[in-house]
């Protein structure tokens, strides 16, 4: 009784195997072309382009200090504060609006001697208060330098422009950006002889962003002309970068 159990579970297993065997070219067979199809990933194209628009700034930013020493550190912060507010003066009278003047740096410092195998004497103190002023009439930017020099100013920084509201140029650059995406999508489906079933996602990049600060050099004696210090505001560059993928049609 033993025996032929073993022998009818070994029988029934080589069955199971058989009917596998057999099912799988089966399978295999039933498998349509288009859903082998649909497995692979769809065609497409992964494109860039760029628009640029050229832009004339309408606004400038000035940044500068005004820089004291002096034996004490009171006396150093006194003396700076005084020439700071004949400066704040001047810029009300060449009419620099108090919301266009920001205080974007303030230091006090000890100043050494040093000398060699000696330690460090102390020489006083040095106390730099730094502005940055935005100048929203161009016109105004070489008389306004002019004039906060006559008031005090001892450190101009730099000099940078820029736009009140970049929006309609950088929609400008956004729509050159896109036709030439457009033009290079179809340049590449007529190489490679297929069609373009549509854009498939688009992402953008860059946009506008101020120019750095520029060197600005001022007359010492500025007041001594009557022409004030010459400034040239130049173009801005304001320029989109985008990415599309585009699906080619089967």
């Amino acid at each position: 009784m033993k025996r032929a159990f073993k022998t009818l579970m070994l029988g029934g297993a080589l069955t199971a195997a058989v009917a596998l065997g057999a099912a799988a070219p089966t399978m295999a067979q039933t498998m349509q072309p288009g859903a082998i199809q649909m497995m692979q990933p769809a065609p497409s194209l992964n494109l860039s382009a760029y628009g640029e628009v050229k832009a004339a700034p309408d606004m400038a930013t000035i940044s500068f200090g005004v820089q004291t020493e002096a034996a004490t550190a009171q006396e150093a912060m006194r003396d700076n504060a005084t020439r700071m507010t004949q400066v704040m003066a001047a810029l009300r009278r060449a009419g620099i609006a108090e919301r266009d003047v920001q205080t974007s740096g303030l230091n006090l410092s000890a100043q050494y001697d040093y000398e060699q195998n000696e330690p460090p004497k102390l020489r006083g103190y040095q106390a730099v208060n730094r502005v940055t002023v935005t100048i929203n009439d161009l016109s105004k930017v070489g008389t306004t330098a002019d004039a906060v020099v006559a008031a005090g100013v001892n450190q101009i920084d730099g000099i940078s422009f820029g736009l009140k509201d970049p929006s309609a140029a950088e929609d400008r650059a956004r729509q050159l950006a896109v036709r030439a995406l457009q033009a290079k999508a179809q340049l590449y489906a007529q190489a490679l002889n297929v069609q373009l079933a549509g854009i498939r996602n688009l992402s953008e990049g860059g946009g506008y962003s101020p120019a750095p600060p520029q060197l600005f050099a001022v007359r010492a004696m500025a007041m001594e002309s009557r022409d004030s210090t010459p400034v040239a505001a130049g173009e801005l560059t304001v320029r989109i970068d985008i990415t599309g993928v585009y699906d080619i049609a089967r």
